[in-house]
């Protein structure tokens, strides 16, 4: 039975929730640099917790390959005498055949955040020589101290991580490709995962073609390592929740406390205005996300904004309890069949595990 019992009244006594859309956090550019480590979800992952899929042989590979990678970087097994294998260090002045970094490429849900956050964890050197961000949060702190400022400070690091690598535009392509070059000449090692492969990056959002020369030479960087498989997520598990109630949602909401309600709408407006680099900020300190009348995006760029937010909700393991369509719904079947197309289901996937750890805040009719 579904429940029609209202939320309570604003006199009652009760403190509604906070909304998404009434944050509008400011991160120092410190902070920015301060936080640039694995989040929540990740702190704990080591190569250890990883468990390959056994029918795909890719998986346990790339275990080994990063494990080696870490060793060459000053890792444990460097220090009990283990050999440097593929990836040992390279020299400070690096050339096109001597690739500084690896570049996970793979589809959504085969854990390579995973095994990304892993060798952070596993290169032997302090958290301040070491850094893990997502892509855009590397844009982002570029624009906040400025391309010769963000080369001083991360120049002495051992080691950058990259997450969820993509181009969306040209500028971007040029930035990122002149940061890493001179970050490499610095003998900085280079991690990545990415949904595309690093040759064919930006192919279906800008003409590419154009940045061809930028584009590989980004590439020159990384020796790509493919892992196969299926999103783990879902295997084995049943199949996604339905939407709930609009009345489900809010009173779970209210129930809950530190989680948040929005109009599904109203998030979508907010998030125009507040730069994805600090959806991450937004969503510090929420135990859930509520959201009424979810409904399919109207356009591109909103749907690019809701991707990031998805992926820091997943990164922070706050669950969402939504309404309206189900998440599956959410993009259209041209944003499906574009050149953002992994982005979207990687945000599916996520945004289903999240509605399935939300079930516990609705009790049971």
């Amino acid at each position: 039975m579904v429940s029609t019992t209202a939320a309570p009244e604003p006199n009652s006594g009760i403190t509604a929730p906070a909304a998404l859309a009434d944050r509008e956090p400011q991160v120092p550019a410190e902070q920015l640099v301060a936080e640039l480590v694995p989040p929540p979800r990740f702190d704990a992952v080591r190569f250890a917790t990883y468990v390959p899929d056994p029918h795909q042989p890719s998986q346990a590979a790339a275990v080994e390959a990063l494990s080696s990678f870490a060793a060459g970087l000053g890792g444990p097994a460097a220090k009990n005498g283990g050999r440097r294998g593929l990836f040992r260090r390279a020299p400070r002045t690096p050339t096109r055949t001597t690739p500084r970094g690896v570049y996970l490429d793979g589809g959504y849900g085969v854990g390579k955040t995973h095994l990304l956050a892993s060798l952070w964890h596993a290169t032997d050197a302090p958290a301040e020589r070491k850094a893990f961000g997502t892509f855009v949060e590397l844009t982002n702190l570029v624009g906040a101290l400025g391309f010769q400022q963000t080369v001083a400070t991360l120049s002495g690091h051992r080691l950058l991580c990259i997450d969820e690598f993509e181009l969306d535009d040209p500028g971007d392509t040029v930035l990122v490709s002149s940061l890493l070059s001179k970050l490499v000449g610095h003998g900085v090692a280079l991690a990545a995962t990415s949904n595309t492969l690093p040759g064919k990056l930006g192919e279906g959002r800008f003409a590419a073609a154009d940045f061809l020369r930028e584009i590989q030479g980004l590439a020159a960087h990384f020796t790509p390592l493919r892992i196969d498989g299926e999103d783990y997520r879902h295997r084995g598990l049943p199949k996604a929740p339905a939407p709930r109630t609009d009345d489900e949602v809010t009173r779970a909401a209210y129930g809950t406390p530190g989680a948040s309600l929005d109009d599904f709408g109203d998030l979508l407006a907010h998030l125009a205005r507040v730069h994805p680099s600090r959806y991450g900020a937004m969503c510090e300190g929420l135990t859930a996300v509520a959201l009424t009348g979810v409904r399919p995006v109207p356009d591109q760029s909103t749907a690019l904004r809701l991707v990031v937010l998805a992926d820091r909700l997943y990164d922070r393991e706050v669950p969402v309890l939504a309404s309206g369509v189900p998440f599956d719904a959410l993009f259209s079947e041209e944003m499906l069949a574009g050149g953002y197309r992994k982005k979207y289901f990687r945000a599916i996937s996520r945004l289903t595990a999240l509605a399935r750890d939300a079930g516990r805040l609705v009790p049971a009719s």
